[in-house]
């Protein structure tokens, strides 16, 4: 089996990398809003979580909408303890590249960030999104209530009904109950505000969500 092979498909427990017991160092507040990248969180603040691929233009999608509070790229749904960039990208953590989300709900509703996230990549892809592949590069939805479950499976349809009558096939994300999120690395955190001509692989169907 090659390696390009590896990297599209998912390690278990016994193949895994084994990580480390260290959390990543990570900027303690926002590089556009200057809000606190980590919690506590005030109280009235909702989380979300979501993987459309590489993180860097994820992130950005979702730190522009007005009523989020900050965003941080990070690692989810593998196996690996506290992962890095470069263990991630071996596809033997198991990982996705995921953007936490942070935000008010009386000014911006999960279902506008799940609006966000089915206009802005290709769910179809299985473990790619454009000329990205490799296991975290898996579209995901990791939901943190039974509300966030519920409202994500049924967008799922809705989206998976219109993609069919333009001709694309089954949407492959995974929702699921959100994981452990990990933070990544310092560079990659809000990287297209700091680097705005930087790489973003990110690109949708032209399908719309809501029309």
């Amino acid at each position: 089996m090659g390696l390009f092979t590896k990297k599209l498909e998912m390690p278990n427990s016994d193949t895994a990398l084994p990580g480390r017991a260290e959390a990543m160092p990570v900027p303690e507040t926002h590089f556009v809003n200057g809000n606190p990248m980590k919690g506590p969180f005030p109280k009235h603040l909702e989380q979300a979580m979501f993987g459309m691929g590489c993180f860097w233009g994820a992130e950005r999608r979702f730190w522009e909408r007005e009523g989020v509070f900050v965003t941080a790229a990070g690692y989810a749904a593998g196996i690996t303890p506290n992962p890095s960039y470069e263990e991630v990208c071996s596809g033997m953590t198991g990982h996705n590249e995921v953007v936490l989300v942070v935000f008010d709900p009386s000014i911006v509703s999960y279902q506008d960030l799940l609006e966000v996230f089915w206009d802005s990549h290709d769910p179809t892809q299985g473990m790619r999104q454009g000329n990205d592949m490799g296991t975290q590069y898996r579209s995901g939805i990791y939901t943190y209530s039974s509300e966030q479950q519920n409202q994500a499976d049924a967008s799922l349809e809705v989206f998976q009904a219109k993609l069919a009558k333009k001709g694309y096939p089954a949407i492959t994300t995974e929702v699921i109950r959100a994981p452990d999120f990990y933070y990544a690395e310092h560079y990659h955190q809000q990287y297209l505000a700091k680097v705005p001509n930087g790489y973003c692989g990110l690109g949708g169907t032209g399908v719309c969500y809501r029309d």
